[in-house]
């Protein structure tokens, strides 16, 4: 007798395939045109047994799956077990979708079923049929479901319904709880069910040190089952004799809230812990009015959409933090357990499926091709871009397809940066223009946007600095005001022409270039500092007025880089700086990620001390201002050509603070 299983190239398929080769009966797989290569991973996962793989053509969406009458007619009377996983296993899909997937899908499999007068019917349904029902579901209960208004519970509660009332046919129903990846491997196809909270840890962990204590939610009940067990258990219960007719919960018996389980994956991403987690029965402790009053607000609304979006959770997920349903498992249990199959513990495997989506399914950091994705055919915009950061950025940037453009103050350097630019090759254009005169930003605006219509990225990165120490510049205010003229007012500039166009465009982004120094409030850097610290607040005002807009605004807060502008403080040449070409990574990765901010773990460590305890900063820069002399060009005395032991040993402990 043989196998035919629809779905056999997805998650769960293509885990329980393999183990069903094991019995040496061949295994027809439902296969869709397009899907070639996912039948070959499935074949090279059989190993050996490879040949007992036979594919038939046909879609889920079609009457009798699309199965032509020759391929029936060689079928009818063969199959024993008919394993119906073909569906749409995706919380945020339209309802549209699911219900081709999960009602028509499985109306269709039941129609060829019962054309083939197969032996049993399995179908692979999931813990969603109980919608939100309060309290325990057991694996008898069916009609009990309630609340089934979200359209993924309310389309496999419909696809059971069908396989429940179809007579001509014995079948088995399995029910798995939230399936996660495998638990030796972490092998996991898609971002879904808890991954979509991997990205909110993976930026608490790059905010804080993992020791910080948080304040929390313990949420409502959770269910996961890794894939290797799942496909384990169907492999299993399909074949003991006398269970048709019966459901069969495909649960983890040790019932979890979200709060904990949000707590192990932090701990698997070295991210802060909730330490304090709120039950959600303390908002009962509130007002009627006050609780009625947030749910209708809608200004409340739209500030946890846009909070939903930046972190990449679907708003349909928000929907489980208070699911309510805890699920009973005895028949299911007590048959496996006899078979030695149990359901391995979260604690030993959460680590694993966070390694393998970092490494995997980030859809950003781990993907070598999201800055090309980001950039390509797209327009960037780089202020002093013809030499350190800036030069190096637009290097990388052209390699992946952007739309280089540079203006700076030196046409040598300019035709230099050009001239690489052209050799890779790349589509670039240099400008030749002092910003920090408001006619030249004008000029400079109007022939860009002449030449290109708009710009998709704008990089502010022109500046200069002056380390001097604030008594050595009671007299010279005029350092003050030509900082802010580069640092902030130029930039500004360029930002206000080029809004507009994006505005008309519906999209854009604003890299902000600023500095470490504004982190850790770096002595002898006040006139720098408070020319960027001018150029963030400005960032962070505009980004809440822009965000609904699709403009995005990023503060990159630069270490010490060895660039020219920093070449004249010669004792940094003792000390070990960050290179241009990686200064244009931390670019990169506000490019392709867009958060509000990126700097290293030392500047967000500094924010975490100014916040916490600020006398220790005070004390730090204190001692370092005692410790490094001034500049010579500001008065102080010649450098030595060595630095002392306890400079060279702050340098590297600090490392890229300015000093």
């Amino acid at each position: 007798m043989s196998y035919f299983v629809t779905g056999g190239t997805g998650f769960i398929g293509r885990h329980l395939v393999p183990l069903l080769t094991s019995r040496g009966e061949p295994i027809y797989l439902l296969v869709r045109p397009g899907s070639e290569d996912r039948v070959q991973r499935v074949v090279r996962a059989c190993g050996e047994r490879a040949a007992l793989i036979v594919p038939i053509g046909g879609d889920l969406a079609r009457e009798l799956l699309g199965i032509s009458e020759s391929d029936r007619q060689r079928l009818a009377g063969k199959i024993r077990h008919f394993f119906h996983l073909g569906a749409l296993y995706d919380l945020a899909a339209e309802a549209d979708e699911l219900e081709r997937a999960n009602v028509l899908g499985t109306r269709n499999a039941l129609q060829l079923a019962r054309d083939l007068r197969v032996g049993c019917f399995h179908l692979v349904s999931s813990i969603a049929v109980a919608g939100r029902f309060q309290g325990v579901f057991t694996e008898e209960m069916f009609e009990q479901a309630e609340a089934l208004d979200h359209p993924y519970f309310r389309t496999k509660h419909q696809s059971e319904a069908l396989v429940r009332a179809c007579s001509e046919l014995p079948w088995r129903i399995y029910r798995p709880g939230m399936v996660v990846g495998h638990s030796v491997t972490g092998v996991m196809d898609k971002v879904d069910g808890p991954y979509y909270l991997f990205k909110s840890l993976q930026k608490l962990r790059s905010a804080l040190p993992p020791w910080v204590p948080l304040l929390g939610f313990e949420g409502g009940h959770i269910n996961l089952v890794p894939v290797d067990f799942v496909a384990s258990a169907l492999a299993h219960l399909a074949h003991v004799p006398g269970q048709d007719g019966r459901c069969f919960h495909l649960t983890d018996p040790n019932d979890r809230r979200i709060g904990e389980v949000v707590n192990l994956f932090a701990e698997a991403a070295h991210a802060p812990r909730m330490t304090l987690r709120l039950e959600p029965s303390l908002l009962s402790l509130l007002p009627r009015s006050n609780r009625a009053a947030g749910d209708t607000l809608a200004p409340l609304r739209r500030i946890i959409d846009q909070l939903l979006l930046g972190l990449g959770i679907p708003k349909s997920i928000t929907s489980l933090m208070s699911y309510p349903t805890r699920f009973d498992a005895a028949g299911a249990q007590r048959l496996l357990t006899e078979a030695g199959i149990q359901v391995p513990r979260l604690e030993d495997y959460a680590w694993r499926l966070w390694d393998y989506w970092e490494r995997q399914l980030d859809p950003q950091l781990s993907d070598p091709q999201a800055l090309s994705r980001a950039v390509r055919g797209k327009t960037v915009l780089i202020t002093g871009g013809s030499s350190g950061i800036g030069r190096a950025t637009a290097l990388k940037l052209a390699q992946a397809g952007a739309r280089v453009l540079i203006v700076a103050r030196d046409p040598a350097r300019l035709a230099l940066v050009l001239a690489e630019l052209q050799a890779l090759p790349a589509q670039a254009s240099v400008y030749a223009y002092d910003l920090t005169d408001p006619k030249a930003c004008e000029q400079f605006l109007g022939q860009v946007l002449a030449e290109h219509g708009h710009v998709d990225i704008l990089i502010n990165n022109a500046g200069r600095s002056i380390r001097r120490a604030v008594e050595n510049s009671y007299h010279r205010l005029h350092d003050y005001e030509r900082l802010m003229r580069i640092n902030y007012f130029a930039a500004v500039g360029v930002t206000l022409g080029l809004l507009p166009s994006m505005m008309r465009h519906g999209a854009g982004h604003i890299i902000n270039i600023s500095s470490i120094g504004v982190l850790s409030n770096a002595a002898r850097f006040a006139a720098y500092n408070a020319s960027k610290a001018a150029l963030e607040a400005f960032s962070r005002c505009a980004a809440g007025e822009y965000r609904g807009r699709g403009i995005h605004f990023t503060i990159v807060n630069m270490p010490l880089v060895r660039t020219p502008m920093s070449a004249p403080t010669r004792l940094y040449a003792q000390f070990p700086l960050m290179e241009p070409e990686q200064a244009a990574g931390m670019v990169v990765e506000a490019i392709v990620r867009k958060p509000e901010r990126v700097a290293t773990g030392i500047g967000t460590l500094a924010v975490l001390v100014e916040l916490l305890a600020p006398w220790i900063n005070r004390a730090v820069m204190s001692e370092s201002f005692r410790m490094f002399p001034e500049s010579e060009a500001a008065g102080g005395p010649p450098l030595g050509a060595t630095a002392s032991p306890e400079m060279a040993a702050f340098a590297s402990l600090l490392r890229g603070v300015h000093w």
